[in-house]
């Protein structure tokens, strides 16, 4: 995977991350009914994914080190 593409994806991962925990924070509205999307494991994986890949994007930054 080259830089740009594991760049990409962190951006992209932590967007979802922050995304998902701000629709997790909200209460609950009881009028619209139960919450069908489980949004707080949703934004777990997606920063446990943008934290792993940012540690690879790094890495690849490295000069003199092969990815």
């Amino acid at each position: 995977m080259d830089l740009t593409l594991a760049a990409g994806l962190t951006g992209a991962l932590l967007a979802l991350a922050v995304f998902a925990g701000w629709r997790g924070a909200r209460p609950p509205d009881p009028r619209r009914g139960p919450r069908m999307i489980p949004w707080r494991p949703i934004m777990l994986v997606a920063a446990t994914g943008a934290i792993i890949l940012a540690g690879y994007v790094l890495q690849l930054l490295k000069p003199g080190q092969a990815g």
